[in-house]
């Protein structure tokens, strides 16, 4: 392990996370995630896994988050090996892609989305 990664946590980031991510890897989840979010809200965190700033943001983000999964479904995306899901989450949800980014899916459609600092788990509560 790196300086850097001593300074802001390893690279993967859901490693050491109470979250229990479900990790986006084949555009084919985007379909259950859709069909998931018409009984309950689904989260997405869009993650690039070299950017410091969205290290941060992600370690900020699970230190916040206070949600059980019967209250939102959250997933992870690894930009970095999965840009080509990311780019189908910006036409299916008609989104534009940031990084980092979050999105809450309601009813197949996407209600909020945030990127960067203005990503907070705390102010998600008034979006689910």
């Amino acid at each position: 392990m790196g300086i850097f990664d001593k300074l802001l946590g390893n690279n993967k980031g859901t490693m050491e996370s109470a979250i229990p991510w479900i990790n986006l890897t084949d555009k084919a989840q985007l379909a259950d995630l859709a069909l998931v979010s018409a009984a309950q809200p689904v989260l997405i965190f869009k993650h690039s896994t070299r950017c410091g700033i969205s290290r941060m943001v992600l370690k900020q983000f699970e230190k916040e988050y206070n949600f059980d999964e019967s209250q939102l479904q959250p997933y992870f995306l690894d930009l970095l090996n999965h840009r080509d899901i990311s780019n189908a989450i910006a036409e299916r949800f008609s989104v534009v892609h940031e990084s980092p980014q979050i999105l809450v899916i309601k009813s197949e459609k996407c209600v909020f989305d945030a990127s960067h600092h203005e990503i907070d788990a705390i102010a998600l509560q008034d979006k689910i």
